[in-house]
């Protein structure tokens, strides 16, 4: 069965927290990928806050491999902005080994946000979201 957006939207904090456990890392991405918040996973809501988010906030990353970092892109307009560091390391869900995207160095506005991601299904990657070492949201990352 592959999972979908859809799918993960649906499920519960425990069951995504499980999933992502039992994920591997998966090869650190290269290009653009589309974005979902997952806010208040698994209530009727989170699809209708996600899609707020999108149109207004957050549509996704853009990630270069080659060169360790990627965007974020921001607003209706896709602009590319705050930037992160990308590497491998410790998740702060389970200890196992997680791409980090670090913002601590690249990022004024984002400094204190730390995400992680493992690849979930092919070109499906669940991330956790934290501000300082506290778990503020899942994203998913399609590419």
């Amino acid at each position: 069965m592959t999972i979908t957006v859809n799918d993960l939207q649906n499920m519960l904090q425990p069951e995504l927290d499980e999933l992502y456990k039992n994920s591997q890392t998966g090869i650190i991405p290269d290009g653009e990928s589309k974005g979902t918040v997952i806010f208040a996973p698994g209530t009727s809501f989170s699809q209708n806050i996600s899609s707020i988010i999108k149109f207004l906030a957050w549509q996704g990353k853009i990630f270069d491999r080659e060169q360790g970092y990627l965007l974020n892109k921001i607003t209706p307009l896709n602009i590319e902005l705050v930037k992160a560091e990308v590497y491998l390391g410790k998740s702060w869900l389970d200890e196992g080994e997680s791409i980090i995207l670090d913002y601590s160095q690249t990022s004024f506005i984002a400094q204190k946000i730390r995400d992680e991601i493992r690849e979930v299904a092919p070109n499906i990657y669940l991330g956790n979201a934290y501000w300082e070492k506290y778990r503020v949201l899942n994203f998913v990352l399609e590419f």
